[in-house]
């Protein structure tokens, strides 16, 4: 219906309103913002506004305006994807009155419905605030969404500064990305510095076995054949009790993210699938070429297949991340060696307070130490 200029979309002509956020049409009778005295209703929404001064405009029958908020996602979509389409996806503070309005001006047009499944992530929230990072404030809602639009800090950080902080920090896209897949896409995401810190810290064990990998088998992790296809990765343990702890895991990871996208778990199961493999070469002494087998070699190549197959449903370790420069100064390096080595002594004096004292001191200062059979080896977490 028409008034002043404006076109409204009568909610109480659509029977299934509020199907999507779960609320009755009386739940929604708020006051209707600053064009209440033009609705019939509260809760009716705007198909058409009317032109306001210094705002783009188009002619119409109601004279000059332009479409609603909702009216244009509604437009797009049916235009580029049909009048039914699979997946709907957005933040979960766009299920009211959104994409509930989208509903309902796009399934009475067309008399199907608009989108099979509606997917919503959770808001990002920094660390020990309750808010959103970026975006704007909004409606208020219920249970877990007021929780997370609660306070929003858009005001301070915002979108744009969210990158401008990542880029400052130095963080690599591959981190930021494990970062977000370490929470169920429902859920809001714990934003700080410390929590990505943290995640490096994670994801540099993966790179470190990558290193082992190459160290055992002489090839480039990253070159790794894997399967492209679910049923193509299926494993064969033959009797190998390793094999069968590879097949498990893997199950496992395709579980978790069959139930609803949980990335979270299934990170999960990268790590436990990273400790086994690094097990098996520990048992069988992969890195002794004279004590090693071919078979153990072979069985660890169909185990990290698996895992660079896994990571890849995830979009990780498709190629190598761009190493940390290398301290340009000879003298940087001389005296990592010269900690490397007093460490090495302490140790050997069973002194292991003050060997741990320079492993963690270096590690915070963004120094790995990795012990090995030959030696310890120093590298910069990347």
């Amino acid at each position: 219906y028409a008034s002043d200029g404006d076109v409204y979309f009568d909610v109480s002509r659509f029977p299934e309103y509020g199907k999507l956020s779960r609320r009755s049409l009386e739940q929604m009778q708020i006051e209707g913002g600053t064009t209440a005295e033009r609705k019939r209703s509260g809760a009716d929404f705007a198909l058409w506004k009317s032109a306001k001064p210094g705002e783009p405009s188009w002619p119409s029958p109601w004279g000059p305006g332009r479409p609603g908020w909702h009216i244009e996602c509604s437009v797009m979509s049916g235009q580029l994807l049909g009048e039914t389409f699979d997946i709907h996806g957005g933040g979960l503070d766009l299920v009211f009155p959104h994409h509930e309005n989208e509903i309902a001006q796009s399934e009475a047009c067309h008399g199907k419905p608009m989108a099979r499944y509606w997917m919503h992530n959770g808001l990002m929230q920094a660390s020990h605030e309750v808010g959103k990072v970026g975006g704007r404030t909004t409606r208020p809602a219920e249970g877990d969404q007021q929780a997370q639009e609660a306070g929003k800090i858009a005001g301070r950080h915002g979108a744009q500064s969210f990158l401008v902080l990542l880029r400052e920090q130095g963080f690599a896209p591959e981190q930021v990305r494990f970062f977000l897949l370490s929470t169920h896409y429902r859920r809001p995401i714990d934003f700080s510095v410390e929590r990505i810190r943290e995640v490096g810290v994670g994801l540099e064990s993966f790179y470190r076995f990558f290193r082992r990998f190459q160290r055992i088998t002489g090839e480039d992790f990253y070159k790794v054949p894997f399967a492209r296809r679910r049923s193509e990765g299926e494993l064969n343990p033959a009797g190998s009790s390793f094999l069968e702890a590879v097949a498990e895991q893997r199950n496992r990871f395709l579980e978790a993210m069959d139930d609803d996208f949980n990335t979270g778990g299934a990170v999960g199961v990268l790590f436990e699938l990273l400790r086994r493999l690094n097990k098996f070469a520990d048992e069988e002494k992969l890195e002794d070429p004279l004590a090693r087998s071919e078979s153990a070699v072979a069985m660890l190549r169909q185990g990290a297949s698996t895992l660079r197959e896994l990571a890849a449903t995830l979009g990780l370790f498709l190629r190598p991340a761009k190493p940390p420069e290398a301290p340009s100064d000879n003298l940087v390096g001389q005296l990592l060696d010269l900690l490397v080595e007093i460490r090495a002594d302490a140790r050997k004096a069973k002194d292991f307070a003050a060997a741990d004292k320079i492993r963690n001191r270096l590690a915070q200062l963004g120094v790995v130490l990795e012990d090995r059979p030959g030696g310890t080896q120093w590298s910069l977490r990347k």
